[in-house]
């Protein structure tokens, strides 16, 4: 710590750190409001809530497995074409001719299963706990949606393939939607594009796949964490064995 005070305290070092030494703790939590970033997050939060114990690290796990499948999805992205003439044959030559083609679509394709088991099990986890209760309801609403668009994930990216199995599963999956209250007819024209299951359906659920869904996605966890770590403050009291960080 002392070579650390030297440097700030250096000619260099006060041209870097504009900031001055927190000395109490209202300073520092006067630094933490004032920074563009650290705002984001509590002055405090309980060491607790950050051990494995109290989270499972489910809520990491998921959002590591989504930087997977943006990363290999990415990637697949360079050789595959949203056409019905294109895509089966695309997939195959990532499976054979691209190099580690085979091995990125196996990440992405497990990493989708993955993240749909961890997002429903930390949902399970925060109900069993009761942590959906005030002052957080407002973050297990978020959650749900978050459940939402991990599945229209999952379900966007199903046809992509366009082998039989995935025409016949968006098929059925498509018709259910129908069925919907009020709005199925709707859904169901959105999702096709028509009256049946073609190259308009493939371009939409493309498109809903690689772009507006994962941009959804970062938004909505972006608010879930930033919930998160504000309601953290909240029930400071309910865990008085829980330190703070």
């Amino acid at each position: 710590m002392k070579t650390i005070e030297r440097v700030r305290n250096s000619t260099i070092g006060r041209s870097f750190f504009r900031t001055p030494n927190r000395v109490t703790e209202r300073d520092r939590a006067a630094g933490h409001w004032s920074n563009f970033l650290l705002h984001l997050y509590p002055v405090k939060v309980r060491k607790i809530e950050l051990t494995f114990k109290y989270t499972a690290f489910l809520g990491v796990a998921s959002i590591a497995l989504f930087g997977s499948l943006l990363v290999s999805g990415i990637f697949l992205m360079f050789f595959y074409v949203p056409s019905p003439a294109n895509a089966y044959g695309d997939i195959q030559a990532i499976q054979t001719e691209v190099i580690f083609g085979q091995y990125l679509r196996n990440v992405h394709r497990w990493s989708a299963h993955l993240m749909v088991l961890a997002v429903a099990a930390h949902m399970a986890r925060v109900f069993y706990r009761g942590a959906y209760k005030p002052p957080k309801e407002v973050n297990w609403v978020i959650g749900v949606v978050l459940l939402v668009l991990t599945l229209l994930l999952s379900f966007t990216g199903y046809l992509l393939p366009w082998d039989q199995l995935a025409y016949w599963a968006v098929t059925v999956g498509t018709a259910m939607a129908a069925y919907v209250p009020l709005i199925g007819d709707q859904v169901q024209q959105l999702l096709l594009g028509g009256s049946t299951v073609g190259s308009a359906t493939l371009l939409r659920f493309y498109v809903l796949h690689v772009a507006v869904l994962p941009v959804a996605l970062i938004a909505v966890v972006t608010a879930h964490i930033w919930r998160w770590r504000k309601d953290s403050m909240l029930t400071m009291d309910a865990d008085p064995g829980g330190a703070d960080a």
